[in-house]
């Protein structure tokens, strides 16, 4: 993956400049839009709205920052409301640095060689120093004009520190940051246009819904504890039952973690003979966390406990700080007594015990094993 640092580079010129003309063209002279665009939607009406994108690619939802910028904002909702995105495309993209898309010119395939230069020339600047961070939706401008918005946006995917305060930011992405990042990698031409059509089908503008609950943050302890987890392993499957009487905050970030889904596809990627084995980090996953899972993983402060650390005990790992288990776990295969009371035992294996034993034997290299041990999928379940 290129750097943020490289991807801000490139996302420059992408953003700043207009799309490649086969002359030369003089450097414009900076100008504001002959009568800028003004709302006439107040504060309140702007204020908690999002804005709901349907892609061929799937749904992003921005969440709209009408108090950094209203008119920017009030443009966006009017345009959405009048179906002026719908249609169009994301039509082009960094690699891991920015999308851009909203041109109502790139509607029409016949004239591609265009998109970039539609839409713009109705808003005047309303820069902030607001970081340009992953997820950040900003305002397009024309080259040296910064009074020159309109209704292309582009999306950035990893931080764009060089962007910071050069761009109107007016929106923020609070779901599907990952369908933005898979568009970023869509293959382009050499003058930076996606070549396949990534249309934007619907835009639609709602309230901000209330925050949904958390998975098992009401349970009692005894809830907590009817709970299963099955590992689902390619070599076998290992049920475990939780003590959440011992550590009830580790026992709910587990299974908050499981039924998001957020260990599917991770590996054991430690193994320790008569000591342990260990799976559940993040970046051995498959695939990269959705924008709801990484929301998630959060560090836990310690839940030390009398368990002791013994064969089928199931643990958090974590670093030097006792503050800082998140998602990863191991499992004893041996007594461990160095542990006790120095890393939080929240579960104990109650079936699959043979499988944890053969993990314990597989070939390794060092503590990692010589071929991959997948974590399929965490089954939750009760008895």
């Amino acid at each position: 993956m290129r750097t943020a640092a490289a991807a801000a580079a490139a996302v420059v010129l992408l953003v700043a400049a207009a799309p490649l003309e086969a002359q030369p063209r003089r450097r414009a002279a900076p100008r504001a839009p002959a009568t800028p665009y003004t709302t006439t939607l107040t504060l309140d009406e702007m204020r908690n709205r999002q804005a709901v994108l349907e892609t061929s690619y799937g749904t992003i939802v921005f969440e709209l920052l009408p108090d950094l910028a209203p008119n920017h904002v009030g443009y966006f909702i009017e345009q959405a409301r009048a179906g002026a995105y719908d249609g169009t495309t994301f039509h082009r993209a960094v690699r891991y640095g920015i999308i851009q898309g909203g041109d109502p010119i790139s509607r029409d395939p016949a004239r591609r060689d265009q998109y970039g230069t539609g839409g713009l020339g109705v808003l005047k600047a309303e820069f902030s120093d607001t970081p340009m961070t992953r997820g950040t939706v900003a305002a397009v401008l024309r080259p040296n004009q910064p009074d020159s918005a309109g209704s292309q946006f582009f999306i950035a995917i990893t931080d764009q520190p060089a962007l910071t305060g050069k761009y109107t930011v007016f929106a923020r992405v609070v779901e599907g940051l990952e369908v933005a990042q898979k568009i970023s990698e869509a293959p382009v031409d050499a003058n930076g246009r996606v070549e396949e059509r990534i249309e934007i089908t619907r835009v639609t503008i709602r309230e901000t819904p209330p925050p949904e609950p958390e998975p098992f943050s009401t349970e009692t302890v005894d809830e907590l504890a009817q709970w299963r987890a099955v590992l689902e392993t390619d070599r076998g499957e290992i049920t475990i039952a939780f003590m959440p009487d011992k550590a009830p905050e580790h026992v709910r970030n587990f299974l908050r973690l499981a039924s998001a889904g957020v260990y599917d596809g991770t590996s054991f990627h430690r193994i320790v003979r008569g000591f342990v084995v260990q799976t559940g980090m993040i970046s051995t996953r498959r695939t990269p966390l959705t924008q709801k899972q990484q929301a998630l993983v959060r560090n836990l402060q310690p839940e030390f406990n009398d368990t002791p650390h013994e064969l089928g005990v199931v643990s958090m790992a974590r670093l030097d700080d006792p503050a800082s288990a998140s998602t990863s776990f191991f499992i004893c295969t041996g007594p461990a007594p160095s542990l006790d009371g120095k890393y939080t035992a929240f579960g104990r294996v109650v079936g699959g015990l043979d499988v944890v034993q053969a993990l314990d034997q597989v070939p390794v290299n060092g503590d990692a094993p010589v071929e991959r041990i997948e974590l399929v999928k965490v089954r939750l379940e009760k008895p």
